[in-house]
């Protein structure tokens, strides 16, 4: 299960990557993929198990994946989400739909996790 820190810095790394897909042309999508490929087979638990104190190390992980789910799902979040104090609160509700599916189901892909926190968290701006 992802803990509640985790979580937070989690998150906070992931709606960095929510607003940086919102102008998808300065990212190299590419290097993107690259670098999360290595990490596609952890779950919710296992990645916790391999990084037990390294909160920096799942953070990017989970960043790396929120860009993949974000660029997959071809989201403006900009153009979703123009105002900023808006875009803030979806950190909160990231944190909560991720929390729940990691919660849930502590075996399931974290990218699956990620992508279902992605999708669940964006559905109210679409």
């Amino acid at each position: 299960m992802l803990k509640k820190t985790r979580n937070t810095a989690c998150v906070v790394a992931c709606i960095v990557a929510l607003g940086g897909m919102a102008q998808a042309e300065e990212v190299d999508i590419q290097a993107v993929l690259d670098a999360a490929m290595p990490h596609m087979h952890h779950s919710c638990a296992s990645v916790l198990e391999t990084y037990p104190d390294d909160d920096d190390a799942v953070a990017e992980i989970v960043r790396q994946m929120a860009f993949v789910s974000i660029y997959n799902r071809q989201l403006d979040i900009l153009a979703l989400v123009p105002d900023e104090a808006e875009r803030e609160g979806l950190k909160d509700e990231f944190v909560e739909e991720l929390e729940d599916s990691c919660d849930d189901d502590p075996g399931k892909l974290l990218a699956g996790a990620v992508d279902m926190a992605v999708k669940n968290t964006m559905a109210a701006y679409d």
